[in-house]
């Protein structure tokens, strides 16, 4: 399985991910998406939904190497045309794999959420962890 593709699966397991174009712009609303994912035989339709989406939020947008069947069996939900990624960290590395194989399609992209992840970091206080006595 593509390493990609396992990026995902994992993003499915720990909750970070929206399934479906309802599912995604819910998510894209709450202000809680920072990649939009289409499948690269999504309809003319779903595109513009997914540009729709990313357009009014801080959000990137990719048509991913994948068809709607890799992403369904990777989220164990039908064909969904369209996925978000709901993490920053885990948004960049997909992109980042994605710019490792066509660095001219993805690169950008991948260097814009690696930035952001690098202005998350900054803005981030440490947390203090507690000490046992």
């Amino acid at each position: 399985m593509d390493r990609n593709l396992q990026l995902l699966g994992m993003a499915k397991k720990a909750g970070l991910l929206a399934i479906g174009g309802d599912a995604v712009g819910a998510a894209a609303r709450a202000g809680k998406v920072w990649l939009v994912i289409s499948a690269s035989d999504s309809s003319e339709s779903a595109l513009r939904r997914a540009r729709y989406v990313t357009g009014s939020s801080r959000a990137a947008h990719v048509i991913a190497p994948f068809t709607k069947f890799e992403l369904g069996n990777v989220t164990g939900r039908g064909s969904p045309g369209t996925v978000a990624i709901l993490d920053a960290g885990l948004s960049a590395g997909f992109v980042k794999g994605l710019a490792g194989i066509e660095p001219d399609r993805y690169g950008e992209t991948a260097a814009l959420l690696e930035q952001h992840v690098s202005n998350l970091a900054k803005t981030k206080k440490p947390t203090q962890r507690r000490t046992a006595k």
